[in-house]
């Protein structure tokens, strides 16, 4: 072997590496700008220095960028921790504190609300949605139906985030924010916790008693 050649092939990894980086990273800020039927791949490739063909070259498709973007973007625990400590108060206190007016914008709720549109995107955000966020609030929840009500207090998050964050609806824009994240704790408790539940078809509460 010659001598320097143990030293070129890791460079070459670590550009490979930083050039799927810098593809992904301008793949979510188009996807969350224009939507997945409005990004372009040349804009994305542009967005991040290097050719079409290269974009392909590292995801295959489009529809294979964006489902990579889509996990970049939900995977962070942007509302949704990782504790069960606190868990109702913990998701009101970021929602309130993350759609306040002068707060960075949710950028995985853009794309969502900007790609679901196209029903090719719909489902891969929908797959997204389920096996990063919904799976991880799942995970926290204790009792029966997690799954449906990880999805019921995501449901809550993400109305509040559109009228409060993108629509600017006056009550919740003007809320103020001790109160708005009293009144979303309350709401979310009895989903997270399974608090008062009763049964629409026997009128029987949790305990199995008449209501």
């Amino acid at each position: 072997m010659l001598p320097g050649m143990s030293t070129a092939q890791p460079a070459r990894k670590r550009d490979a590496a930083a050039t799927r980086e810098a593809i992904l990273a301008a793949a979510v800020v188009e996807f969350t700008e224009h939507g997945y039927a409005g990004a372009g791949v040349r804009r994305i490739a542009e967005r991040a220095g290097v050719t079409a063909m290269m974009v392909n070259r590292y995801f295959g498709s489009k529809q294979g960028l964006f489902t990579q973007a889509v996990a970049r973007s939900f995977a962070p625990p942007t509302i949704v921790g990782d504790e069960r400590a606190d868990l109702a108060g913990a998701i009101a206190h970021t929602l309130t504190e993350r759609t306040a007016s002068d707060a960075e914008r949710l950028d995985p709720f853009l794309l969502l609300l900007r790609s679901a549109p196209d029903p090719e995107a719909a489902d891969i955000v929908r797959r997204g949605v389920e096996a990063n966020v919904g799976a991880r609030l799942a995970g926290l929840l204790d009792g029966p139906d997690a799954d449906v009500r990880a999805q019921l207090a995501l449901a809550l998050v993400a109305g509040t985030w559109l009228l409060r964050g993108v629509v600017g609806t006056t009550a919740l824009a003007t809320a103020d924010d001790a109160r708005l994240i009293a009144l979303l704790t309350d709401m979310l408790e009895p989903v997270v916790h399974e608090v008062g539940g009763t049964s629409a078809a026997t009128g029987t509460g949790p305990d199995g008693t008449q209501g």
